[in-house]
């Protein structure tokens, strides 16, 4: 007969071995971020409306802005909503309730590159292949190593 002790580490050890299966099943490796990143851009560059740069960049304005554009040295405030390809939500400054303001040279080169090609006033959408948003590294827990991303911006004010 098991002991109360026993039967409590059968049991953890039970929902340990239970997690770690979870996680490696659903767990995706740089490679197939890789691969389904560019397997969505690729179907998302035919969608009308959605404009592919020379670096891979892509990018649909949802609100044409009537101001002016940012330069990279430039500093921004904006709100934006960022989610992985899966549409998984890893950050929103609209959930925080305040924009973000930062100079638009220290961010992803998604970032300086996309919202150098909107108008202060104007809301896009960004498709960012992995190589100009966190590459191999990723970031956090929520973005994987080579993961492109999705981020719906806001360019409020450039200073």
């Amino acid at each position: 007969m098991k002991t109360k002790y026993q039967r409590i580490l059968a049991t953890l050890i039970a929902f340990i071995i239970g997690f770690a299966m979870f996680s490696m099943a659903n767990a995706t490796t740089p490679e197939e971020n890789l691969a389904a990143g560019e397997v969505f851009l690729a179907d998302n560059a035919k969608k009308p409306g959605v404009v592919t740069t020379a670096t891979g960049l892509q990018y649909q304005i949802i609100t044409e802005g009537t101001g002016a554009s940012p330069s990279a040295t430039d500093n921004v405030t904006v709100h934006y909503q960022g989610t992985t390809i899966d549409g998984k939500e890893f950050d929103s400054s609209y959930k925080r309730g305040a924009p973000a303001t930062f100079p638009l040279n220290r961010v992803i080169a998604g970032w300086t590159e996309g919202l150098q090609l909107m108008k202060e006033g104007g809301k896009s959408r960004l498709f960012i292949p992995s190589k100009l948003a966190y590459g191999e590294r990723g970031a956090g827990r929520d973005i994987g190593p080579n993961a492109a991303l999705i981020f719906d911006v806001e360019l409020i004010k450039i200073k």
